[in-house]
């Protein structure tokens, strides 16, 4: 057997030197019994130090004891095709590598040991962050063609003072867009104020905006700073404006109007140069036509309007946003989780998501807490998402493109081809949809 196995290693050698892949041989104990040039480049190893050494104290990876490829290669008879991992280089330094394995077999097919082939993802790393910067704008990330005509258009607005109304549902990043203009303007070494109008009672609202003096109420010991004052030469963000009481609007429309406000039982007016941005996520033009809000104030707060799409409508920016949010969760934790399965990411982009990015991200963080591996898998989703995904039989290894092309042509089959009641069951836009049908090669059947 031992005879077998050198001269196994001394045929293929020179060919494997010739990969730019890192390929290595174990036997059935997990020893190292080949190792080509590109592994020695990749994990800084000599072929010398590694021959005869266990595989796992080669590569120091995590996933070495805790999920094994290779192992489950030679325990299955199943190859595992480019999953990515880190493992430790001998300068210590952690590098990103996607494994593929498979099972090495002798000439009359008896398993002898396994075969490990790695790619070093660094360089692709280093571009895809590369890439983010290029669609990303302070905080927030998308590479859909909706927001991306809105960060062409912040820059001039975060450098001017008007007032800005950002309309979106809940989780869309509303607060994000808020801030990103202010850090991006003038008044970026100001204060950045921010106000839930929809978490305040009407009777707190108008001391929270604009503060009061000792006296004004029982209750009022001494002074207190509103959120206006606190907000001087920065900004303030009325986040759900359109819950605000009518007493509470006339009052606003004055701020906006003349830049001056009255704290409660002050007997004179005190200037504010806080910028206003107001966010909602109720359709304000319908409001003001059934006079639940002030025609006048409207026209204020509408300057300068942003509406952010729902995640239903840019479900390209899914993978992006999940390898933003394993980012952050990654620092946050000391976890080194690499990305999610395909399942996973199937499931994914098949949710319509009316929690918006908001929900994408508790989700990741459920994630988080389950996963103890370098890649999150269906179980460590949120059971309420897998069960209706898993009755749909999405097979394994589809892109992602692919499994959103079958989810339209499902949909548009289950609704005989009428795309707008498709649109509505899949909660994207008709436009959208016609975009995604002529984009995904979708033909419909005469």
């Amino acid at each position: 057997m031992e005879r077998l196995k050198r001269s196994i290693i001394e045929h293929h050698q020179i060919i494997l030197d010739s990969i730019s892949d890192g390929v290595f041989t174990v036997d059935l104990g997990w020893r190292i019994m080949s190792f080509n040039k590109a592994a020695e480049q990749i994990t800084g190893i000599p072929r010398e130090e590694a021959i005869g050494q266990l595989c796992h104290e080669v590569f120091r990876a995590n996933v070495c004891e805790t999920g094994c490829v290779l192992r489950q290669t030679m325990m299955s008879g199943t190859p595992v095709r480019n999953m990515p991992v880190y493992i430790i280089r001998a300068d210590e330094k952690r590098i990103p590598i996607s494994v593929s394995t498979s099972l090495l077999k002798d000439e009359g097919g008896q398993v002898i040991g396994g075969v490990e082939t790695f790619h070093d993802l660094t360089v692709i790393h280093e571009l895809r962050k590369k890439i983010q910067k290029q669609q990303s704008f302070g905080d927030i990330i998308s590479k859909s063609e909706k927001m991306l005509r809105l960060f062409s258009v912040l820059p001039q607005i975060a450098q001017s003072d008007s007032t800005v109304l950002i309309e979106g549902a809940s989780g869309t990043g509303k607060e994000l867009f808020a801030r990103a203009i202010h850090n991006n303007g003038p008044r970026k070494k100001g204060p950045f104020v921010a106000v839930n109008c929809g978490a305040l009672p009407d009777t707190l609202c108008e001391s929270e905006l604009f503060g009061y003096k000792a006296g004004a109420f029982t209750d009022a010991k001494k002074d207190k700073p509103g959120r206006f004052a606190l907000a001087q030469n920065g900004t303030i963000f009325l986040d759900e404006i359109g819950d605000i009481s009518q007493a509470v609007q006339v009052r606003l429309l004055r701020v906006l109007e003349q830049k001056v406000y009255e704290p409660l039982g002050a007997t004179k007016a005190l200037k504010t140069n806080a910028r206003v941005i107001a966010a909602t996520h109720r359709n304000m033009e319908e409001m003001v036509q059934q006079g639940r809000f002030r025609e006048d104030l409207y026209y204020r707060i509408n300057v300068v309007k942003l509406s952010l799409p729902p995640l239903s409508e840019r479900k390209e920016d899914i993978p992006l946003l999940v390898d933003h949010f394993i980012e952050r969760f990654n620092h946050l934790t000391g976890k080194h989780i690499v990305g999610l399965s395909k399942d996973a990411m199937a499931v994914l982009m098949l949710q319509n998501w009316p929690g918006n990015v908001r929900e994408l991200e508790n989700t990741i963080e459920h994630a988080f807490v389950l996963c103890q591996e370098e890649l999150i898998c269906l179980s460590h989703l949120p059971p309420h998402l897998v069960p209706e995904t898993r009755s749909m039989l999405v097979p394994t290894g589809l892109t992602l493109k692919e499994v959103e092309k079958r989810t339209i042509q499902e949909a548009l089959q289950r609704n005989q081809w009428k795309k707008v009641i498709t649109a509505r069951e899949l909660g994207i836009d008709k436009n959208t949809l016609r975009r995604k049908i002529k984009r995904l090669g979708i033909i419909e059947p005469h």
